[in-house]
Protein backbone atom coordinates (compact mmCIF):
# COMPACT_ATOMS: atom_id res chain seq x y z
CA UNK A 1 0.00 0.00 0.00
CA UNK A 2 1.25 3.43 -0.95
CA UNK A 3 2.13 5.82 1.89
CA UNK A 4 0.61 9.31 1.90
CA UNK A 5 1.90 11.84 4.40
CA UNK A 6 1.21 15.21 2.76
CA UNK A 7 -2.13 16.99 3.05
CA UNK A 8 -1.38 18.73 -0.27
CA UNK A 9 -1.31 15.43 -2.18
CA UNK A 10 -3.71 15.51 -5.15
CA UNK A 11 -5.48 12.36 -3.97
CA UNK A 12 -6.16 13.94 -0.59
CA UNK A 13 -7.34 17.17 -2.22
CA UNK A 14 -9.77 15.16 -4.34
CA UNK A 15 -11.11 13.29 -1.31
CA UNK A 16 -11.65 16.55 0.60
CA UNK A 17 -13.37 18.09 -2.40
CA UNK A 18 -15.73 15.14 -2.71
CA UNK A 19 -16.43 15.28 1.02
CA UNK A 20 -17.26 18.97 1.06
CA UNK A 21 -18.97 19.68 -2.27
CA UNK A 22 -22.15 18.22 -3.74
CA UNK A 23 -21.10 19.69 -7.09
CA UNK A 24 -17.77 17.85 -6.98
CA UNK A 25 -19.58 14.64 -6.04
CA UNK A 26 -21.80 15.00 -9.10
CA UNK A 27 -18.96 15.92 -11.44
CA UNK A 28 -16.60 13.18 -10.27
CA UNK A 29 -19.42 10.66 -9.69
CA UNK A 30 -17.91 9.81 -6.34
CA UNK A 31 -18.95 10.03 -2.70
CA UNK A 32 -16.99 10.06 0.55
CA UNK A 33 -17.26 7.76 3.56
CA UNK A 34 -15.64 8.01 6.98
CA UNK A 35 -15.53 5.20 9.51
CA UNK A 36 -14.66 1.52 9.50
CA UNK A 37 -18.28 0.35 9.71
CA UNK A 38 -19.50 2.49 6.82
CA UNK A 39 -16.60 1.45 4.59
CA UNK A 40 -17.25 -2.20 5.43
CA UNK A 41 -20.97 -1.76 4.72
CA UNK A 42 -20.18 -0.26 1.33
CA UNK A 43 -18.02 -3.22 0.41
CA UNK A 44 -20.60 -5.71 1.71
CA UNK A 45 -23.35 -4.10 -0.36
CA UNK A 46 -21.52 -4.26 -3.65
CA UNK A 47 -20.60 -0.58 -3.88
CA UNK A 48 -17.44 -0.03 -5.92
CA UNK A 49 -14.64 1.56 -3.90
CA UNK A 50 -12.31 3.84 -5.82
CA UNK A 51 -9.88 4.36 -2.93
CA UNK A 52 -9.45 3.51 0.74
CA UNK A 53 -7.36 5.69 3.06
CA UNK A 54 -6.39 4.24 6.43
CA UNK A 55 -3.88 5.01 9.17
CA UNK A 56 -1.48 2.26 10.24
CA UNK A 57 -3.14 2.21 13.65
CA UNK A 58 -6.60 1.78 12.14
CA UNK A 59 -5.31 -0.88 9.77
CA UNK A 60 -4.41 -2.99 12.79
CA UNK A 61 -7.38 -2.06 14.97
CA UNK A 62 -10.11 -2.57 12.35
CA UNK A 63 -8.57 -5.44 10.43
CA UNK A 64 -11.79 -7.52 10.56
CA UNK A 65 -13.86 -4.67 9.13
CA UNK A 66 -11.43 -3.57 6.46
CA UNK A 67 -10.46 -6.83 4.81
CA UNK A 68 -13.20 -6.84 2.16
CA UNK A 69 -12.98 -3.09 1.54
CA UNK A 70 -9.24 -3.22 0.95
CA UNK A 71 -9.62 -6.27 -1.26
CA UNK A 72 -12.14 -4.72 -3.65
CA UNK A 73 -10.86 -1.14 -3.64
CA UNK A 74 -9.15 -0.04 -6.84
CA UNK A 75 -6.46 1.65 -4.76
CA UNK A 76 -5.55 1.85 -1.08
CA UNK A 77 -3.27 4.11 0.94
CA UNK A 78 -1.71 4.20 4.40
CA UNK A 79 -2.03 7.79 5.60
CA UNK A 80 -0.33 9.78 8.33
CA UNK A 81 -2.29 11.07 11.37
CA UNK A 82 -1.99 14.56 9.91
CA UNK A 83 -3.65 13.44 6.68
CA UNK A 84 -6.34 11.62 8.66
CA UNK A 85 -7.05 14.84 10.52
CA UNK A 86 -7.37 16.65 7.19
CA UNK A 87 -9.79 14.06 5.84
CA UNK A 88 -11.87 13.75 8.98
CA UNK A 89 -15.27 15.38 9.29
CA UNK A 90 -15.81 14.05 12.84
CA UNK A 91 -14.58 15.01 16.29
CA UNK A 92 -12.83 11.69 17.00
CA UNK A 93 -11.83 10.01 13.78
CA UNK A 94 -11.22 6.28 13.42
CA UNK A 95 -8.71 6.98 10.66
CA UNK A 96 -10.64 5.11 7.97
CA UNK A 97 -11.96 6.77 4.80
CA UNK A 98 -13.10 5.77 1.33
CA UNK A 99 -14.04 7.25 -2.01
CA UNK A 100 -16.86 5.27 -3.61
CA UNK A 101 -18.44 5.26 -7.06
CA UNK A 102 -21.81 7.02 -7.00
CA UNK A 103 -24.74 4.62 -7.04
CA UNK A 104 -27.30 4.98 -9.81
CA UNK A 105 -30.65 5.47 -8.06
CA UNK A 106 -33.99 4.68 -9.63
CA UNK A 107 -36.31 7.44 -10.81
CA UNK A 108 -40.02 7.89 -11.47
CA UNK A 109 -43.19 6.12 -10.31
CA UNK A 110 -42.48 3.13 -12.55
CA UNK A 111 -39.50 2.32 -10.33
CA UNK A 112 -41.81 1.79 -7.34
CA UNK A 113 -43.58 -1.38 -6.25
CA UNK A 114 -47.29 -0.50 -6.51
CA UNK A 115 -47.89 -2.61 -3.39
CA UNK A 116 -44.95 -1.14 -1.49
CA UNK A 117 -44.74 1.49 1.22
CA UNK A 118 -42.57 4.57 0.86
CA UNK A 119 -41.70 7.86 2.51
CA UNK A 120 -41.24 10.80 0.14
CA UNK A 121 -39.01 13.56 1.50
CA UNK A 122 -39.64 16.87 -0.22
CA UNK A 123 -36.89 19.48 0.12
CA UNK A 124 -35.62 18.11 3.44
CA UNK A 125 -32.43 20.08 3.97
CA UNK A 126 -30.84 18.73 7.15
CA UNK A 127 -28.53 15.77 6.40
CA UNK A 128 -29.11 14.46 9.93
CA UNK A 129 -32.84 14.26 9.21
CA UNK A 130 -32.24 12.47 5.91
CA UNK A 131 -29.95 9.95 7.58
CA UNK A 132 -32.30 9.38 10.53
CA UNK A 133 -35.30 8.79 8.25
CA UNK A 134 -33.41 6.26 6.15
CA UNK A 135 -32.28 4.43 9.29
CA UNK A 136 -35.85 4.25 10.61
CA UNK A 137 -37.23 3.23 7.22
CA UNK A 138 -34.80 0.33 6.97
CA UNK A 139 -35.32 -0.75 10.58
CA UNK A 140 -39.12 -0.88 10.25
CA UNK A 141 -39.12 -2.56 6.86
CA UNK A 142 -40.21 0.18 4.50
CA UNK A 143 -39.77 -0.58 0.80
CA UNK A 144 -37.76 2.55 0.15
CA UNK A 145 -37.27 6.30 0.20
CA UNK A 146 -38.26 8.82 -2.45
CA UNK A 147 -36.14 11.98 -2.49
CA UNK A 148 -37.30 15.21 -4.13
CA UNK A 149 -34.81 18.07 -3.76
CA UNK A 150 -33.19 19.04 -0.49
CA UNK A 151 -30.05 17.48 0.91
CA UNK A 152 -27.68 15.54 -1.36
CA UNK A 153 -28.21 11.86 -0.58
CA UNK A 154 -24.41 11.37 -0.62
CA UNK A 155 -23.79 14.08 1.97
CA UNK A 156 -21.26 12.55 4.42
CA UNK A 157 -23.29 13.67 7.46
CA UNK A 158 -26.41 12.01 6.05
CA UNK A 159 -24.53 8.79 5.39
CA UNK A 160 -23.14 8.73 8.94
CA UNK A 161 -26.53 9.53 10.48
CA UNK A 162 -28.05 6.68 8.50
CA UNK A 163 -25.60 4.19 10.06
CA UNK A 164 -25.19 2.68 6.60
CA UNK A 165 -28.92 2.43 5.83
CA UNK A 166 -28.54 4.82 2.88
CA UNK A 167 -26.19 2.27 1.32
CA UNK A 168 -28.73 -0.55 1.69
CA UNK A 169 -32.26 0.81 1.29
CA UNK A 170 -33.90 1.45 -2.09
CA UNK A 171 -33.73 5.15 -2.98
CA UNK A 172 -35.75 6.73 -5.79
CA UNK A 173 -34.99 10.29 -6.81
CA UNK A 174 -37.47 12.53 -8.60
CA UNK A 175 -37.51 16.08 -9.94
CA UNK A 176 -41.27 16.56 -9.71
CA UNK A 177 -42.95 15.14 -6.60
CA UNK A 178 -46.47 16.09 -7.70
CA UNK A 179 -46.10 14.31 -11.03
CA UNK A 180 -44.71 11.17 -9.36
CA UNK A 181 -47.57 11.15 -6.83
CA UNK A 182 -50.21 11.47 -9.54
CA UNK A 183 -48.59 8.65 -11.52
CA UNK A 184 -48.44 6.49 -8.38
CA UNK A 185 -52.14 7.17 -7.67
CA UNK A 186 -52.98 6.05 -11.20
CA UNK A 187 -51.30 2.76 -10.33
CA UNK A 188 -53.60 2.38 -7.33
CA UNK A 189 -51.30 3.66 -4.60
CA UNK A 190 -52.55 5.73 -1.68
CA UNK A 191 -50.77 9.08 -1.49
CA UNK A 192 -50.77 10.93 1.82
CA UNK A 193 -49.59 14.47 2.59
CA UNK A 194 -48.59 14.94 6.22
CA UNK A 195 -49.65 18.26 7.72
CA UNK A 196 -49.69 19.82 11.19
CA UNK A 197 -53.28 21.02 10.61
CA UNK A 198 -55.54 19.54 13.29
CA UNK A 199 -58.50 19.80 10.94
CA UNK A 200 -57.18 16.92 8.80
CA UNK A 201 -57.71 13.22 9.40
CA UNK A 202 -55.61 11.53 12.05
CA UNK A 203 -52.85 9.39 10.57
CA UNK A 204 -53.95 6.51 12.82
CA UNK A 205 -57.38 6.42 11.13
CA UNK A 206 -56.02 5.66 7.68
CA UNK A 207 -56.00 2.19 6.13
CA UNK A 208 -52.49 1.49 4.84
CA UNK A 209 -53.18 -2.04 3.66
CA UNK A 210 -52.21 -1.27 0.06
CA UNK A 211 -49.31 0.49 -1.61
CA UNK A 212 -48.70 3.87 0.00
CA UNK A 213 -46.53 6.96 -0.28
CA UNK A 214 -46.46 9.34 2.70
CA UNK A 215 -44.94 12.77 2.12
CA UNK A 216 -42.85 14.72 4.64
CA UNK A 217 -41.96 18.28 3.75
CA UNK A 218 -39.24 20.82 4.36
CA UNK A 219 -38.25 21.51 7.97
CA UNK A 220 -39.41 25.13 7.83
CA UNK A 221 -42.07 25.39 5.13
CA UNK A 222 -43.51 21.88 4.99
CA UNK A 223 -44.95 20.35 1.85
CA UNK A 224 -45.37 22.58 -1.18
CA UNK A 225 -48.98 23.35 -2.22
CA UNK A 226 -48.46 21.59 -5.56
CA UNK A 227 -47.34 18.40 -3.88
CA UNK A 228 -50.06 18.54 -1.23
CA UNK A 229 -52.76 18.97 -3.89
CA UNK A 230 -51.43 15.91 -5.76
CA UNK A 231 -52.05 13.67 -2.73
CA UNK A 232 -55.33 11.79 -2.27
CA UNK A 233 -55.37 12.32 1.50
CA UNK A 234 -54.10 14.98 3.91
CA UNK A 235 -53.39 13.58 7.36
CA UNK A 236 -52.00 14.84 10.64
CA UNK A 237 -50.20 13.38 13.61
CA UNK A 238 -52.35 14.26 16.63
CA UNK A 239 -50.46 16.31 19.23
CA UNK A 240 -51.66 17.03 22.75
CA UNK A 241 -49.06 19.62 23.69
CA UNK A 242 -48.59 23.19 22.57
CA UNK A 243 -46.03 22.42 19.84
CA UNK A 244 -47.20 23.39 16.38
CA UNK A 245 -45.23 20.75 14.52
CA UNK A 246 -42.71 17.93 14.80
CA UNK A 247 -39.13 17.59 13.61
CA UNK A 248 -39.10 16.12 10.09
CA UNK A 249 -37.34 12.90 11.09
CA UNK A 250 -39.64 12.43 14.09
CA UNK A 251 -42.74 12.96 11.95
CA UNK A 252 -41.38 10.51 9.37
CA UNK A 253 -40.72 7.89 12.06
CA UNK A 254 -44.33 8.08 13.26
CA UNK A 255 -45.66 7.91 9.71
CA UNK A 256 -43.48 4.90 8.94
CA UNK A 257 -44.68 3.14 12.08
CA UNK A 258 -48.33 3.80 11.20
CA UNK A 259 -47.84 2.61 7.62
CA UNK A 260 -46.27 -0.63 8.79
CA UNK A 261 -48.63 -1.31 11.70
CA UNK A 262 -51.87 -0.26 9.96
CA UNK A 263 -50.82 -1.91 6.73
CA UNK A 264 -50.76 -5.48 7.99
Amino acid sequence: MEQLSSVSNDKIKLAVGVRDSARTRREKRLFFLEGARLCADAAANGIALAAVFVTSEALEKYDDYLGAALEISRSSYVISPKVAEKLSDTRNTQGVFALCDAVENRSGADALDANGKYILLENVQDPSNLGAVSRTAEALGLDGLIINGGCDIFNPKALRASMGAMLRINVTQCDDAARLLRAAAERGMLTVASTPSRECRSISDIDFSGGTICVVGNEGSGITPETASACKVKATIPMRGRAESLNASTAAAILIWEMVENGK
